[in-house]
């Protein structure tokens, strides 16, 4: 929106200053500060009002240490975080951009699920909330509408330098200073030289453009299991106050780094990846990302004076995922989604060996004290501030790795 108007104001009077708004490097830090600035003061007067309608969460007796403490706090914060993302980025990205279109559509559609989810349980007082097959009916649209757009929209395209002698047989698309334009269906294979594998190639059996053409029945799939996976992982990590917010805020700092050299064609050519045209502007709703989580933070960190609930866990998870789908990245999510990995995985052993020995000795045993993961440690006596800076820590250390992908193969 202020990039429409800065551009007609520098095109048609040449003011001075106005010119600032064609650099992402600026839109995105001033992204980052609004979203701070409206968590914080949106946070402070939707956490009052939230107060006064007597919004809080149903805390069930589970014999963990402080847990019956939260009864009450405020929930469905996940608000804060909607505004903090939407509102920047409505500001300062461009609004023509495909990829922030699909950004948007993305927050706004899982961000509704949750809201619809939280209503549910604070309003209609029913503790399950929305029945979880209409919550995955919900993701796979998402993935649906997402996957459909990053496949059929003729602005997704990527570019990849070549050869002198490959510029001369190149047969798709378009060729300028040794970079080649191609519609695909191609992602990065991390720790690996020449590191593109296309999803066509698993349609080996047609012919080449057979298979170009009908890739999407491969790839529309993986979107809605991706989609639908780091959304719930994000959702199941939502357990401790500010870990699924602190967390998600690491990962976007990397989705941050990745989206600016694969939309920069200098970084792409030195670090010999997929150049992405016109997703650069990725950083400037990522900026907002960042910045929302981290203004989040302020209030739910121990002890937490807001929950986010499911309208904030579902829309963070789901962006992760349809961030690095949009940026050809989606093979470095369970590296840098470590921690929400972890925590599903956690549940998925739990309840798959509970019956299994259930079923076999007729008493069902656990791996962990309790699951997810975050509840094991708690019941082993660590305080949650503990727990969390660890789990930070972990994420920290994942997102390092994550990064030294760009040129350890």
């Amino acid at each position: 929106m202020l990039y429409s108007l800065f551009d007609f104001l520098d095109s048609s009077f040449d003011l001075p200053g106005v010119g600032v708004f064609q650099y992402i490097s600026f839109r995105a830090a001033m992204a980052v500060i609004t979203s701070l600035i409206i968590s914080l003061l949106f946070g402070k007067s939707l956490i009052a009002l939230l107060h006064k309608k007597q919004v809080g969460e149903t805390v069930r007796d589970l014999g963990l240490d402080g847990q019956l403490q939260k009864q009450g706090t405020p929930t469905m914060g996940g608000l804060i975080i909607l505004s903090a993302i939407l509102i920047p980025t409505l500001l300062f990205a461009r609004l023509d951009n495909i990829y922030i279109v699909i950004m948007l559509v993305t927050t706004v559609m899982l961000g509704s699920i949750g809201f619809i989810d939280d209503y549910i349980k604070v309003f209609k007082k029913n503790k399950k909330g929305l029945a979880g097959k209409f919550k995955v009916v919900g993701q796979v649209l998402v993935g649906v509408i997402v996957g459909s757009m990053l496949f059929f929209n003729d602005g997704v395209v990527s570019k990849q330098k070549v050869s002198e002698n490959e510029v001369e047989i190149a047969q798709a698309g378009d060729v300028g200073d040794n970079w080649v334009e191609e519609k695909s269906v191609k992602t990065t294979i991390p720790f690996v030289k020449n590191n593109e594998f296309d999803y066509a190639w698993l349609l080996g059996f047609l012919s080449p453009e057979s298979a170009k053409k009908w890739a999407w029945l491969i790839f529309i799939p993986i979107v809605i299991f991706l989609v639908t996976a780091v959304s719930n992982g994000a959702n199941m990590t939502d357990g401790l106050d500010g870990l699924a917010t602190g967390t998600s805020a690491i990962i976007g700092v990397v989705l941050a780094i990745f989206a600016f050299v694969s939309g920069n064609m200098v970084f792409a050519d030195y670090l010999n990846i997929m150049f992405i045209p016109n997703s650069g502007e990725l950083t400037v709703f990522i900026g907002a990302f960042v910045g929302a989580c981290i203004g989040f933070l302020w209030y739910n960190s121990f002890p937490a004076q807001v929950f986010m609930g499911d309208t904030g866990s579902l829309a963070l998870g789901g962006i992760i995922a349809v961030f690095a789908l949009a940026i050809r990245k989606e093979l470095l999510i369970p590296l840098f989604c470590g921690v929400f990995l972890i925590e599903n995985l956690s549940v998925m052993l739990q309840v798959s060996y509970f019956k299994y020995t259930k079923k076999k000795y007729g008493e069902g045993r656990r791996i962990f004290l309790m699951a997810p993961l975050h509840h094991h440690y708690q019941k082993q006596g660590l305080h949650e501030a503990k727990i969390v800076s660890r789990f930070w820590i972990v994420g920290i250390l994942l997102a390092v790795l994550t990064i030294v992908t760009l040129k350890l193969r």
